[in-house]
């Protein structure tokens, strides 16, 4: 293997972690934005208010791109092992 195609997999790896978790806390983190503008506004000071929210739009996030995220990760995984001949010779 050359460091070339090691450092094109180091890169596809991370691009994939990253876009994993972008979908993932984009979503909670505009929630909580909302909700602590609400929270500003208001003067209300409540933990579980901010946390209740996000962890329910982090839920549904999983819940609709999930099947999407494993078909990435499959994808990625699948051309991993077929890229093994490639790779080792």
């Amino acid at each position: 293997m050359t460091p070339e195609i090691a450092v094109d997999l180091f890169r596809e790896a991370l691009w994939l972690t990253a876009l994993i978790v972008a979908v993932i806390v984009v979503p909670s983190l505009l929630v909580g934005l909302v909700v602590a503008m609400f929270q500003a506004a208001t003067q209300i000071n409540e933990q579980t208010l901010s946390f209740l929210p996000r962890l329910l739009v982090i839920l549904l996030t999983l819940i609709f791109a999930g099947p999407w995220l494993t078909r990435e990760l499959m994808e990625f995984t699948k051309m991993l092992i077929m890229n093994i001949p490639m790779l080792i010779g």
